[in-house]
């Protein structure tokens, strides 16, 4: 996980790099605000257009939930590095990637125990439903 997240601020790091060589190459003077504004700006109608119509599947195909976890799961990205930044700036802490790592593994731990009980759950009202279902097709209450 913390190689993936150091490859994912790397790969942030050269982008941003080659948008400032845009802006000098082509002396277009934007100041940091601009380019913020046109960059995130680009970016975000550009996760709409992949996103809206992945949740609107997943919706259709009642898996809500599934929806429900990529937003959880980004409000906690956000929130881990949130604190983690806050720490440093007003040094009530010690600003470290691992806090951020296993704050996040817990999250995704306590999801996957919650999903395997959820799930056997489901399968017990799933097999009792089906034994109702096949009872009253016999003719039995």
């Amino acid at each position: 996980m913390e190689s993936f997240l150091y490859t994912v601020l790397d790969f942030i790091n050269y982008v941003h790099s080659y948008i400032l060589t845009w802006n000098d190459a082509y002396e277009t003077n934007f100041t940091d605000k601009d380019l913020h504004f046109l960059v995130i700006g680009c970016l975000g109608m550009i996760l709409i257009f992949i996103v809206q119509p992945i949740f609107t599947l997943l919706a259709k195909t009642n898996h809500v939930l599934v929806i429900s976890w990529i937003y959880v799961f980004t409000l906690i990205l956000l929130l881990t590095f949130a604190i983690e930044i806050e720490q440093k700036i007003t040094k009530s802490g010690v600003m470290d990637f691992d806090d951020i790592v296993f704050g996040i593994f817990g999250f995704m731990l306590m999801f996957f125990i919650f999903a395997v009980i959820r799930a056997v759950i489901l399968a017990i009202i799933h097999l009792i439903t089906k034994k109702r279902k096949k009872r009253n097709r016999h003719g039995y209450n």
